[in-house]
């Protein structure tokens, strides 16, 4: 993907297209590792940082490519210390990502474990009834170099907080592709973008860190399965049978649990890891104590941890969370199942941290799309 420069991201670029490009410039093969130390060590946000690079070749970079293909527009900052960024792209979309703390006990903020959770498309076609990422449709997928530059906006936020950024190269923890986008949709850039974050002239941050959320796209998932790194899959299932999952999830007409099941299973048996059902409780729809049992017999047979989120209001939207009482007692059934159970208790309520409702909103406010019609959003 190209910006109104017309110029691609350096952020999408890897060590091998970094070099084969210099190659066929003139320049040694040597320059690429040099220019990307610059971009992920020392957080280069323009070619003329690059000061061991001769004059003419950091010319050739900036007149090649794009070194800012995201730019933060806004931040927001809640009561729990989650951020959430909104970043517009060049062609002037909005995107948002997201950082989630969770504190470690007896040491201070600073030192607290990050999750990054990033987008991969602008808008969603999948269309979650509950979910403010698809209510305005999708628009396109984000480039490789988009994913990849989100995480460097973080970098430059969290370096300076992050005593030991100085030592490893990401100052945040994990990543959760669990943000704007079916990730599964934009397989190509997602898998180049991952790469680039995974090796060791990136941002050199191992495999067992990177979680992959699908709304259950079968046939990537199998394809998935077979790629070499080792990453952690989620899948947003919210439904323990075809009737309810399918009320609040189209894709499931396409995939339903007969389909998508089998390509879970095949998933956690190569790669020989545990696999994450994401289950949003939403009051009368899905939290009744029989699609408790049904999500029983689901993780037991795929071995796999459920992560129970109960619904993030979103603004238009009909759904009610249930009540806390009622969260507890469905995850005592899975508990009482001997499922290995989590529930999510929600982070960033008070700056509509749920997937999509800053982009939105800022969108209605911009007059840039139009109020969503009430009947789209039942």
């Amino acid at each position: 993907m190209q910006g109104l420069t017309g110029k691609p991201p350096i952020h999408g670029e890897t060590l091998e297209t970094l070099t084969a490009a210099l190659k066929e410039h003139g320049e040694k093969p040597f320059r690429a590792r040099q220019i990307l130390e610059w971009l992920y060590k020392k957080r280069a946000a323009t070619a003329d940082e690059m000061t061991n690079l001769s004059k003419p070749l950091r010319a050739w970079l900036a007149e090649t490519y794009e070194f800012a293909p995201t730019a933060r527009l806004g931040a927001k900052t809640s009561s729990d210390v989650t951020d959430k960024f909104l970043l517009r792209l060049q062609d002037k979309s909005l995107i948002e990502t997201v950082i989630i703390r969770a504190p470690q006990e007896g040491v201070g903020q600073d030192r607290s474990r990050k999750t990054v959770c990033i987008s991969t498309q602008v808008g969603c076609a999948y269309g979650c009834k509950f979910c403010a990422s698809g209510l305005a449709g999708w628009k396109r997928d984000l480039s490789a170099g988009e994913i990849v530059h989100q995480l460097i906006q973080v970098c430059r936020q969290e370096d300076p907080l992050t005593p030991r950024a100085s030592d490893e190269i990401a100052s945040f923890d994990n990543i959760v592709v669990m943000g704007m986008g079916e990730p599964l949709a934009n397989y190509d850039n997602l898998l180049r973008a991952l790469g680039i974050v995974n090796a060791d002239w990136g941002l050199n941050l191992g495999a067992r860190r990177i979680t992959v959320s699908t709304s259950g796209l079968a046939p990537q998932i199998e394809r998935l399965s077979q790629e070499p790194l080792g990453l952690r899959l989620a899948i947003s299932l919210h439904g323990a049978t075809d009737e309810v999952r399918q009320q609040i999830m189209p894709v499931n007409r396409k995939y339903p649990l007969e389909k998508l099941l089998p390509a879970a299973k095949t998933f956690a048996d190569r790669h020989g890891r545990m696999i994450t059902l994401e289950f949003i409780l939403i009051r009368e729809i899905n939290d009744s104590m029989e699609q408790a049992r049904a999500l029983t017999k689901i993780a037991r047979d795929l071995h796999a941890h459920v992560n129970l989120i109960p619904y993030n209001k979103v603004e238009g939207l009909p759904w009610v969370r249930p009540e806390i009482p009622r969260q507890d007692a469905f995850a005592n059934v899975l508990r009482e199942g001997r499922v290995s159970v989590t529930i999510r208790r929600e982070k960033g309520h008070d700056i509509n941290a749920a997937c999509g409702q800053l982009r939105l909103q800022t969108e209605m406010a911009e007059g840039t799309i139009a109020p969503v019609p009430a009947k789209a959003r039942a």
